[in-house]
C-alpha cells in the first residue's frame, strides 16, 4: 500500500471512531482559510485534541502519525508527544501532575479521505507540525517540524532520555571537520539566533537564511556528513517520499547547497545551523533554556503543502 493509501485508510478509521460532535470538530474543508496557518508553540489549535479522544480513538490518531512518517519518523514523532507530557510532569507541583492521557495535540482532517479530490491532514501541538497533503495518489509532508524541550532530560525518572540527539550530532561532526578556511565560510556568527529564522511561516522564505560552505567545497568525508545530515530530515518521510526529496536536491545540483553555522562549537552552549539549497531547506536551533531545547525544521521550497502536486492536478483537471 502506497503512502497515499496508508493515509486514507488511517483517516477513515480515525474519523469513523468519533462521535458527530467529535468529528465536527476533527474536519475541515481542504480549502479553509487557515489551512496553512501552522505553529510550534504551545497553545490551543484547531481540531481534535487527543485529550478529548478515549484510548481507542488516541491509538487511532496516533496510527495516523505513524503514516505520515518511516518507522523511525513515526516513533521520533512519537517521542516529541511523549516528551511534551515528560516536560509537564518535570515542571507540575506535587500532587498536581498531568493526567497521563492529557495529550495537548490536536488532529485534522482537511477534505475528504474517502473521495478522489485533494485532501490532508495534520497533527499540531507544542513542538510538533506534521502536514500531510495528499494529491492523485501520491503525498507531500511539509513544513515538517519536531522540537524537543528539553532536549536531554536532566532530572527525575526520564533523567537521561535525549530527543532528537542525532539533528545536533551529525552537523557537529561536520563542523569538526572544517579546516580554518572552511569555518570561515561555514561560521555565520559567533551567536546564534534565539530561534529558527524562517519561524512558522506559511511560505519559507531562504533568504533570511544565511549560506555557508557549499557541498562542492567539501572533502569526501564532509559530503558523507552532509548527505546524512539531509538524509536524517528527509527520512521522517515514508520511504519513496524521502527518495523522491533526494532526487530532487541531485536534479536541481547538490554542489550549491551550503551548510552554515551560528553559535559556540562547545557542547552546551546555544548553537544553529542550516542545510539551504535550491529545493529546499533545514533549519535547526539549541538555544534557549540553556541550550536544552531544540527547533528543528524541514521545509521543500517547491512543494510545501503540496504545491507542486497541487499544480499538476489543477493543470489536469478541470474546476
Amino acid at each position: 500500500m502506497n503512502p497515499a493509501d496508508v493515509s486514507a485508510s488511517a483517516a477513515r478509521r480515525f474519523l469513523a471512531s468519533l462521535d458527530d460532535a467529535q468529528r465536527a470538530a476533527a474536519s475541515a474543508p481542504f480549502d479553509v482559510a487557515d489551512h496553512r496557518r501552522w505553529t510550534y508553540l504551545p497553545g490551543v489549535r484547531p481540531g481534535l485534541a487527543l485529550a478529548e479522544m478515549n484510548a481507542e480513538q488516541q491509538a487511532l490518531a496516533l496510527r495516523l502519525l505513524d503514516a505520515g512518517g518511516s518507522e523511525g519518523g513515526a516513533r521520533t514523532a512519537r517521542a516529541v508527544v511523549e516528551l511534551d507530557m515528560i516536560r509537564r510532569q518535570l515542571a507540575a507541583e506535587p500532587g498536581h501532575e498531568p493526567d497521563p492521557a492529557d495529550h495537548r495535540f490536536w488532529v485534522r482532517i482537511l477534505g475528504d479521505p474517502a473521495g478522489d479530490a485533494p485532501w490532508a491532514w495534520r497533527m499540531n501541538g507544542h513542538h510538533l507540525a506534521v502536514h500531510v497533503t495528499v494529491v492523485d495518489g501520491s503525498i507531500a509532508v511539509t513544513p515538517h517540524f519536531f522540537g524537543a524541550e528539553p532536549a536531554v532530560v536532566l532530572h527525575g525518572p526520564h533523567r537521561g532520555v535525549r530527543t532528537l540527539p542525532d539533528e545536533e550530532d551529525l552537523a557537529r561532526a561536520l563542523l569538526a571537520t572544517c579546516d580554518p578556511a572552511q569555518r570561515r565560510l561555514a561560521v555565520a556568527s559567533p551567536l546564534a539566533p534565539s530561534d529558527i529564522l524562517t519561524r512558522h511561516d506559511p511560505v519559507a522564505d531562504p533568504e533570511v537564511v544565511p549560506t555557508g560552505l557549499p557541498y562542492g567545497g567539501m572533502s569526501p568525508e564532509q559530503r558523507e556528513l552532509m548527505q546524512r545530515v539531509i538524509l536524517l530530515y528527509f527520512n521522517r518521510a515514508p520511504a519513496d517520499v524521502a527518495a523522491s526529496a533526494w532526487r530532487t536536491v541531485l536534479d536541481a545540483g547538490i554542489d550549491g547547497v551550503t551548510f552554515g553555522w551560528s553559535g559556540s562549537d562547545v557542547r552546551g552552549q546555544g548553537h544553529y545551523y542550516a542545510v539551504r539549497g535550491p529545493t529546499f531547506l533545514l533549519e535547526y536551533d539549541n538555544t534557549q533554556d540553556d541550550a536544552n531545547h531544540i527547533h528543528s525544521v524541514w521545509r521543500d521550497l517547491r512543494n510545501d503543502w503540496g504545491d507542486d502536486l497541487l499544480a499538476a492536478h489543477y493543470a489536469s483537471h478541470e474546476h
